[in-house]
């Protein structure tokens, strides 16, 4: 414990430092937080010369918390507005589009192209060569109506 003893100011800087680090390379703002309580914690000890290691801890576990949770909640009420909100939801862009069914729906299941890639599609049973919208989206399952 005499180790945790010698902790300075600029350890916590350097943990907050690091952690930056790992957001750079694995974005995703959860050490971001950290980095920010990591920092604060580093100037507390620098005003607190004398606090004891187990609060310096606790001040950093719960301002990491604290961070974490208050930055979750403003998110939740403030999403990010995007210019393409489907753009890791390839088969949702489809929706509304009329193709030519590629095959025939036999049994609710057939199979169409669009822009060079084979979809499932999910409807009442027709023939192949008919033109069909797509109406809805199902993670790689299209559902499609006759058009």
């Amino acid at each position: 414990m005499e180790l945790l003893d010698r902790i300075e100011f600029w350890h916590w800087w350097v943990l907050g430092a690091v952690l930056i680090a790992i957001e750079v390379f694995a974005p995703s703002t959860v050490f971001l937080w950290p980095a920010v309580a990591a920092a604060i914690v580093g100037f507390a000890l620098l005003a607190l010369e004398g606090m004891g290691w187990q609060y310096q801890a606790l001040l950093f576990a719960a301002l990491s918390v604290i961070s974490i949770v208050g930055w979750r909640a403003y998110a939740r009420t403030r999403p990010i507005e995007s210019d393409d909100p489907t753009l890791n939801r390839r088969a949702e862009k489809h929706v509304g589009r009329v193709v030519t069914l590629k095959e025939p729906i036999v049994d609710g299941r057939g199979r169409i192209m669009i822009d060079g890639i084979s979809w499932t599609v999910k409807g009442e049973d027709m023939e192949a060569g008919c033109a069909i919208k797509v109406v809805a989206a199902d993670g790689a399952l299209l559902m499609v109506e006759r058009n």
